[in-house]
């Protein structure tokens, strides 16, 4: 069967949520995933988008998903599309559709006039940095992430 990419609809909402427990599990993180159907639907498909979501099929089946959103370069002084979640299930591995699903958002970016196209990886993930590093992309070494969040923010906002 032919695998097919499509901009995500309200109605894979339900599938989404799932990759993304799946995902989450995979990388130890469950604890930490608190969204919703209906948080999902509005930050995707409300009024005012947060993000944007492509899913890949195969025979109607959902197999993969990635979540992506416009972040901004000042250097650039442009904008830039980052991938914040990219996720195949385990059975539809190693048939290419990750690449096919990072060649979509790759086009879209360009499509976009995009300066960047980023995401991030965790470090202890030697599968996916090695196919990050396949397809033309470079893991910065000088760079971390940096986040507040929970009560640290609350803290934050109130000084």
């Amino acid at each position: 069967m032919t695998f097919s990419i499509r901009t995500a609809r309200r109605d894979d909402v339900g599938n989404i949520l799932a990759m993304i427990r799946e995902l989450a599990e995979f990388e130890a993180l469950a604890h930490l995933v608190s969204a919703t159907e209906d948080k999902l639907a509005a930050d995707l498909f409300g009024d005012h988008p947060a993000c944007e979501c492509i899913v890949g099929e195969i025979g109607g089946e959902t197999v993969s998903f990635a979540l992506f959103f416009h972040n901004y370069s000042t250097f650039l002084a442009r904008r830039g599309l980052y991938l914040e979640d990219l996720y195949v299930r385990p059975a539809a591995r190693g048939q290419g559709y990750a690449k096919a699903m990072m060649v979509h958002l790759a086009r879209l970016a360009r499509e976009r006039d995009c300066g960047r196209f980023e995401w991030s990886v965790l470090d202890w993930n030697a599968n996916a940095i090695s196919f990050y590093e396949a397809i033309g992309a470079t893991v910065l070494p000088d760079w971390r992430v940096c986040r507040v969040t929970g009560a640290a923010l609350d803290v934050l906002a109130e000084r």
